[in-house]
Formats: C-alpha cells, sequence, structure tokens
C-alpha cells in the first residue's frame, strides 16, 4: 500500500479523500475514541492523521494501536516534531513549513529525524506545509514562531506552493490551524492549485457540510477534518456523502 501513489492516482481521476485529524492530547477516554474510529469506518473515511503542533501525552501509540485494532485505515502521522515519530502507523508526513523562515522547521528538525525514521518501515511523504492566517494565533503558529500568510495573499501562496513542488515536495498542505475561526476560502485554495500538479490537502476550520464542498470545489484533493467532530459526529456522514457522491459521478 502507497499512500503517496494512491493519492497521486487520485488526483488524475479527480477524485477526493478525507481524513480524520486526531489529536492525542484530545483523547481522554479510549471509548471516545472508539466512537470516532467506527464513525469514521461507517463513513469510508480514507486516511487517520494522528499528531499535533504540541503534544504534552504519552499516548501517542495508544491511540495509533487502538485506530489499527479495529479497522484497516491507513494511519498516517502528522508530526509536529521529532518527539512524535511513531514507527507503527503506515505513513508520515515529512512536513517543511515552507510559508515560513524558521529554519528548524524548514530542515533542522528533519535533519535530526531523518535516520531515525530511516529506522522505520514508514512511508515518508515529503510535504510542503503552509500555514494561512485564519483569523487568530492558532497553536501551530504560537509554537512553530512563523508568520501565517494573510489570506488575501493569492500569489504569494501560488508562488509558495510552487516552490514547493520545484523543490521536489510531493505534497502541499494548507493549513488554517487547528481550532481554526475560519478555514482557508477558496480563492486562496483555488490559486494554489492552479500552480501545482501535485496532490493539495487542505485543513483547518472546516466545521460545516458547505465549507467542505466549497474546499473540494476550489481544488483540495483532501480535507482534514479535526476539532468539528468533537462537537458534531455527523458532520463527517454530511461530508462522507458528498464526497461519495461526487467520486462516483466524476464530478
Amino acid at each position: 500500500m502507497n499512500i503517496l501513489q494512491t493519492l497521486r492516482e487520485k488526483h488524475q481521476q479527480g477524485k477526493k479523500s478525507i481524513a480524520v485529524l486526531v489529536d492525542p492530547d484530545k483523547v481522554e477516554e479510549p471509548s471516545r475514541l472508539l466512537q470516532l474510529i467506527n464513525l469514521a469506518s461507517e463513513n469510508c473515511v480514507d486516511y487517520f492523521f494522528v499528531g499535533g503542533s504540541l503534544v504534552t501525552t504519552t499516548n501517542q501509540s495508544q491511540v495509533i494501536k487502538q485506530i489499527k485494532d479495529n479497522v484497516t485505515i491507513p494511519v498516517v502521522l502528522f508530526p509536529g516534531n521529532t518527539m512524535q515519530i511513531e514507527p507503527t502507523a503506515d505513513a508520515l508526513l515529512f512536513l517543511s513549513l515552507i510559508s515560513g523562515r524558521n529554519p528548524e522547521l524548514l530542515i533542522g528538525q528533519h535533519v535530526i529525524a531523518a535516520p531515525i525514521i530511516k529506522n522505520t518501515k514508514l512511508e515518508v511523504i515529503p510535504t510542503g506545509y503552509m500555514l494561512v492566517n485564519s483569523g487568530r494565533v492558532t497553536s501551530v503558529a504560537y509554537i512553530s514562531n512563523t508568520t501565517p500568510i494573510p489570506d488575501d495573499k493569492y500569489s504569494l501562496a501560488a508562488c509558495t506552493a510552487m516552490a514547493g513542488e520545484m523543490l521536489g515536495l510531493q505534497t502541499i498542505y494548507l493549513d488554517a490551524g487547528s481550532g481554526a475561526e475560519k478555514e482557508i476560502n477558496a480563492r486562496m485554495i483555488a490559486a494554489v492549485r492552479k500552480s501545482i500538479n501535485v496532490p493539495l490537502i487542505v485543513g483547518g476550520g472546516i466545521n460545516t457540510s458547505q465549507k467542505a464542498r466549497t474546499a473540494l470545489d476550489a481544488g483540495a484533493d483532501m480535507i482534514v477534518i479535526g476539532n468539528a467532530l468533537e462537537k458534531d459526529p455527523e458532520l463527517l456522514t454530511e461530508i462522507s456523502d458528498h464526497v461519495y457522491e461526487r467520486n462516483q459521478s466524476g464530478a
């Protein structure tokens, strides 16, 4: 199972994917996580992303084990630092924060992580991570000590993504940040989509089915749903139904 190859093929076919983001810090009870796992399975979610910008607990391996014990949905690490590498996952987004100018998150942490990752069986997905302003300071903006791209600087975002692809990054991830006040607007997504040929992942602030549709219509290949599911689990069903119908019709 090659996740990156699958993403490329789906991108070429115009098919969309859904990832559910699990932050280990927010998993308080195994029973609540099990409910989310079952919900994801029932709604044919494509991937679980596990991680966060600041993980203060030590339960990441337990979270991954519980997911893998119950479903066959691939688990992809979404690491905030080198401490969040867990070899029992299926893949890892090797994130380079190309929207910022913090050398630690452009290449520094990667140098430390590379030999560790090399000794695992994790599929490495080189990912250009771009943080977009969402109306307030998010955890990832604070922890990474970087300034997000202004949400109306479409050409800046497009050129940043273009440079990331030219550097050899295999996916671009546009993120408003966990618990974002507002989602990334359609014009921003469309501008980035037109500038690159690699799969485009979009997350942060997608808390209604309409926002999910808008992101997909604008060119997102994959949308990532996280915090919103804590308040409204049924949201996943609405989004999943739309993605299924869309993929079936080829629209």
